[in-house]
């Protein structure tokens, strides 16, 4: 365990056991006691299953503008970006968040998908001037949402982004402005061990000690989706409400799998698309089928993220024919759990 994970287990902070020596143990929640429902507002989460790939050299932006889905040689300094992955299928391998250091760009994405997206990358850099690094053991990440968060941040960060994915720089670290959840701001701060060990009892004097879950659900309730291991290669960014995020530029040029793309975009009304949904199971994990009662025999989509919010709730981001949703759906089977969906904080909009 890193210098940071021994801290967060001295406050409280209980970990699962990691699968491999490899895995990195997840932040299941502080205290003894799992809490009955997962926080919605005014918390601070460790955001430790995430990691970072930072891209440097003359030629970095140009050679990820060239992999990307979206556009990364005009990103602002003062932004971020959601961006994708994917394969010559135009199927998503990763999706990422990204924006511009003094050195180059950074690119976050889940930890398990890391090492494999960074050497597949580093295939293609061939003789750009672009070097490629596991910048993971030198950051930590924090998610904070609420009213109390916005108000204990200008500790460190006197103006904060106002808008969505807008980036702000101090010498305390990054702060990036995600999409409001539960109907608050909320932010991710990149900084340092150190700084997060010496800004942790100010945070949680105001700040409910969250595990991953918290951001997680937060995540799902902004319908942002994040593609893991069993998800990949199993959706084009259309399928997951990916351009309507701003993860997509058709106007950017070519990248692995873009004609695939394009012509999802431009072949008229999408018959698929990412819906909110909420279950009452024993679980529902990504990769999960699901299936509409008027057609039992075949999946009609998947689930793509899924996060607990109380004993009895699963709140769920799931991939769908959107004939099928006018029907029952189930997860698992025909007979599984029924889904319940719920409105997304965006319009499902067809291309013009």
């Amino acid at each position: 365990m890193t210098t940071w994970l021994n801290f967060l287990a001295d406050q409280g902070a209980q970990f699962s056991t990691p699968a491999s020596a490899e895995a990195v143990p997840e932040l299941l929640h502080f205290g003894a006691q799992m809490p009955s429902e997962t926080p919605r507002t005014d918390f601070v989460a460790p955001i430790t299953y995430l990691g970072l790939i930072a891209a440097s050299g003359d030629e970095a932006a140009h050679f990820l503008h060239s992999q990307l889905t979206n556009d990364v040689e005009h990103l602002d300094a003062g932004a971020a970006r959601l961006a994708g992955y994917c394969s010559a299928k135009g199927r998503l391998l990763a999706s990422l968040l990204i924006w511009k250091t003094a050195d180059g760009v950074m690119l976050q994405l889940p930890r398990e998908l890391q090492a494999g997206v960074q050497k597949r990358l580093q295939m293609f850099v061939l003789r750009a001037k672009a070097k490629l690094i596991d910048a993971t053991e030198n950051h930590v990440m924090l998610g904070l949402a609420g009213p109390a968060a916005t108000s204990v941040l200008q500790q460190w960060f006197p103006i904060l982004p106002a808008t969505i994915y807008d980036k702000t720089e101090s010498a305390a670290g990054t702060l990036i402005r995600h999409p409001d959840a539960f109907g608050t701001a909320r932010y991710q701060w990149i900084t340092t061990a150190a700084q997060a060990v010496e800004a942790w009892p100010q945070l949680t004097k105001v700040l409910h000690a969250a595990g991953a879950a918290a951001w997680q659900l937060a995540e799902i309730d902004s319908g942002v989706p994040h593609i893991g291991i069993a998800t990949q290669e199993k959706f084009v960014p259309q399928m997951i409400n990916f351009e309507l995020i701003g993860g997509v530029n058709f106007k950017k040029g070519c990248y692995p799998g873009q004609e695939i793309v394009a012509r999802s975009q431009y072949l008229g009304k999408l018959k698929r698309r990412m819906l909110h949904a909420s279950v009452s199971a024993a679980s529902a994990e990504p990769g999960t089928e699901i299936f509409s009662v008027s057609d039992p025999e075949q999946p009609c989509g998947m689930v793509v993220n899924a996060e607990r919010t109380n004993a009895q709730e699963i709140a769920c981001l799931v991939e769908i024919k959107l004939a099928a949703a006018e029907s029952e759906v189930r997860l698992g089977s025909a007979q599984g759990p029924v889904l319940s969906f719920q409105p997304l904080p965006y319009p499902l909009t067809d291309p013009v």
